[in-house]
């Protein structure tokens, strides 16, 4: 009996893993901040929300990221799907079920902001901590914007 116990056990430990998945999950945490703030965050051409925004997005999908803030230069960016590593552990841990369920739920993706020669596009910084994704955009003022006034700090 008990050998019998093991043995099932051990095939369903082996069969039913699916390491990216229970690790990293099908959606990624993603929270977009600039400097200055509330500029205007559109997610696939949909208006999410003004920064600091977060979003809880699907792994298995690229989406195109724009900020616009009156008074300064459009920014546009993309969300790309890069592997995730926690996919190999299927391979590693026998998880032959993972194979399967990883690519189906997303999970064997992660996102990452698009790279250009190997760097995030310029006045972009990020970073990745827990699954979590943290993009910080610089807005460059917009040359073409009339300057009407600016406000002062009292001495």
């Amino acid at each position: 009996m008990r050998t019998i116990f093991k043995t099932i056990l051990l095939s369903s430990v082996l069969l039913l893993t699916s390491c990216a998945t229970i690790i990293s999950g099908s959606r990624q945490n993603v929270e977009i901040t600039s400097e200055p703030t509330s500029a205007k965050v559109y997610i696939n051409e949909i208006e999410v929300g003004n920064t600091p925004v977060q979003k809880n997005l699907k792994r298995n999908q690229e989406y195109n990221l724009v900020l616009k803030l009156d008074g300064y230069e459009t920014y546009e960016t993309k969300l790309e799907k890069k592997f995730n590593a926690w996919y190999i552990g299927n391979i590693a841990f026998g998880g032959l079920i993972g194979i399967i369920i990883d690519p189906i739920t997303g999970a064997m993706h992660k996102l990452k902001l698009e790279e250009i020669n190997g760097s995030p596009k310029s006045g972009t910084t990020y970073d990745m901590e827990n699954g979590k994704l943290f993009i910080k955009i610089s807005m460059d003022i917009d040359s073409n914007s009339e300057k009407i006034g600016q406000l002062k700090k009292p001495e």
